[in-house]
């Protein structure tokens, strides 16, 4: 799948995420410092999912009506360090093909989706 890490994901998911064959962008490297509009509008143009801790991306998503090949997932999850993330991040990942038209909010004992 192809995803888009926001700033404040941590590096640990993304390594994860791409060791599991992953397509992953990460802002941090890409363009740090970029609003969260230009985020979410980056994730559209490239057709990217889009990986979060910042709540702030819900009413984004559904003021800005994406487009089906988009997605958000909001992670809501009691993590004490990168590797727990990490950890936390890829399992529930590899348990779903349907993130894509979803805003998804992922929490440590339960996956919440609504359709963008």
């Amino acid at each position: 799948m192809r995803f888009l890490a926001n700033e404040n994901f941590p590096a640990d998911a993304v390594e994860a995420l791409r060791h599991q064959g992953h397509d992953v962008t990460w802002i941090r490297t890409d363009a740090p410092g970029i609003v969260d509009a230009e985020v979410l509008n980056r994730a559209q143009s490239d057709e990217r999912i889009l990986l979060t801790f910042d709540k702030d991306f819900g009413e984004l998503a559904f003021r800005s009506h994406l487009p089906a090949t988009c997605g958000i997932i909001l992670f809501r999850i009691k993590a004490p360090s990168g590797a727990v993330v990490a950890q936390k991040v890829a399992i529930a990942i590899a348990s779903r093909t349907d993130w894509a038209g979803h805003f998804s909010v992922i929490e440590d004992d339960r996956i919440r989706m609504r359709v963008l």
